[in-house]
Parts: C-alpha cells; sequence; structure tokens
C-alpha cells in the first residue's frame, strides 16, 4: 500500500509540473486570416501609413511632374486616402514615373499615364481607398479595373472636365488636385513622356 500511495503521489506530483511549464510555452495566435503573412505593400490596409509618418507629409503634399509641355503641379490628400498617397510619393520618390509616358488621352475626358508596360496593363494592385471628394476638371486619380475594391497602384488620371468626370465620384479614388499646370495638361497627347516626377516645385 505504501509503494502504491508512493506512485500515485508521484504521479500527481509529475502532472502539475507538466502543466505548470506547458503554461510557459509560447503559443501560436490565431489571427483568422491565415494569408497575412503573405500580404504585400499592394494589398493595403485600412491603417495609417508606417513609412511615411505624419511630419513627411506634411511636407511632401505636393508632387510636381514635368513634361515637354511644361510643369505639373499636383496637391495630394493623404487625410483622405494615406495608403494611395505614401504609394504615390514612394513611385516618385524612386523615379518609378521617370521617362514613362501618357498612354491614352480621352478630349474631354481625361489623361491618363504612369504605366511601366505603356500600354495600359501594366502596374500592380493596391486597395481602393474610396472617398467622397468630388471628381472635375483637374482632379487625379487611380485608374482601375472592373473591380470597385482594387485599383492599379502606378496608372493616374488626370480630369480634363467637371460634367465628363463627375460620375466617377464615390467610384474611383480621389487623391490629388492640379494646382497649376492645367494648360500643360490640356496639351497632352498619346506618347508624351513623363520627363521627370519629382517633389520638388518650382
Amino acid at each position: 500500500m505504501k509503494i502504491t500511495s508512493l506512485i500515485l503521489f508521484l504521479s500527481i506530483f509529475a502532472s502539475s509540473l507538466c502543466l505548470s511549464a506547458c503554461s510557459l510555452i509560447p503559443q501560436k495566435t490565431s489571427t483568422g486570416d491565415d494569408s497575412a503573412d503573405d500580404q504585400s505593400f499592394e494589398t493595403v490596409t485600412d491603417d495609417q501609413p508606417s513609412s511615411t509618418d505624419s511630419a513627411d507629409q506634411a511636407t511632401d503634399t505636393m508632387v510636381a511632374i514635368n513634361t515637354v509641355h511644361g510643369q505639373i503641379v499636383i496637391k495630394l490628400f493623404p487625410d483622405h486616402c494615406p495608403r494611395t498617397v505614401e504609394n504615390f510619393l514612394d513611385k516618385v520618390n524612386s523615379g518609378f514615373y521617370d521617362d514613362l509616358t501618357f498612354h491614352r488621352v480621352e478630349p474631354g475626358f481625361v489623361v491618363q499615364g504612369g504605366d511601366p508596360q505603356g500600354n495600359g496593363t501594366g502596374g500592380g494592385i493596391i486597395k481602393s481607398e474610396i472617398n467622397q471628394i468630388p471628381f472635375k476638371r483637374a482632379s487625379v486619380g487611380l485608374a482601375r479595373g472592373g473591380i470597385k475594391e482594387q485599383s492599379n497602384d502606378a496608372q493616374f488620371f488626370i480630369c480634363l472636365a467637371d460634367s465628363t468626370c463627375q460620375s466617377l465620384t464615390n467610384q474611383y479614388v480621389n487623391f490629388g488636385q492640379v494646382v497649376l499646370g492645367m494648360d500643360a495638361v490640356d496639351q497632352i497627347r498619346v506618347g508624351d513622356k513623363i520627363n521627370s516626377a519629382i517633389t520638388q516645385t518650382k
């Protein structure tokens, strides 16, 4: 009986040690999204930008696009579409847009450029930050395909008229407005180059 009692006591003691030790082993926390680790920058979330802080955005809300027709100055809207603006600024600062072309011109509607393929098929995907800013002449928006929730991360368009662009409101991402150089925009033709895009305007 004494041996049996001793074995029972040792078994209970060992079990208690195991439970205490096991509670110290880190456990994987399920997020409900097994694909989270595979997400790239192009698939954005509703979080605030990480690589571009508020101070940088305050000073980098203006972008200049230099063309053969003159400089086009765009004021960006980081408060309304922070990830879109961050992505656009990253591309501008890396020289991504330099020497790309305006591949689409629809008179009285839009001019469109920024496609690395030059034919309307290039660019990646970014989550659409749809907002209520009205599209009008001089508005700058992101191109997209048939899925409203996904926009092209490279191609952008500039509106040429209020009447033809107002229907784009709440359908496309409005992330900026031309504040100087619409006369240059009006002269753009298919194939015209973006000589450079910079965050310093003259």
